[in-house]
């Protein structure tokens, strides 16, 4: 599989609440939409509570750690160059005006390790 996670700042001017109201009842029907080929789509709303920075560590600066996986870089790049097309392109744009910081979204292209936990 591939996967890509991407890390999104709200707008200041919304509350945490509207953000993910926003992200999950409009957003994210739209990105299933216009993207093909995703396996699944995760969102992970950062909390404050809990989360440790240390000391020389900046402040978050991202609201959702989204998850999106493929089957393949194919499927992935295929997915890409649909979303990019101009129309859906300022679609995209359109809708993440309403919610997002888009200077400060970044999206990266993971190698996912994962371990298997062991029962005792």
């Amino acid at each position: 599989m591939f996967k890509v996670i991407s890390l999104l700042k709200a707008r200041a001017d919304i509350s945490r609440a509207a953000f993910i109201d926003y992200y999950e009842t409009r957003h994210a029907p739209l990105v299933l939409e216009l993207m093909p080929n995703i396996l699944a789509y995760r969102r992970n709303y950062v909390a404050a509570e809990g989360s440790i920075a240390f000391d020389l560590a900046p402040p978050f600066d991202y609201d959702s750690v989204t998850e999106i996986w493929f089957h393949d870089r194919a499927a992935y790049d295929e997915a890409l160059a649909v979303l990019m097309s101009p129309a859906n392109a300022a679609r995209l744009a359109a809708d993440e005006e309403q919610f997002l910081d888009r200077s400060k979204t970044r999206l990266i292209v993971v190698d996912e390790r994962a371990s298997a936990l062991v029962a005792d």
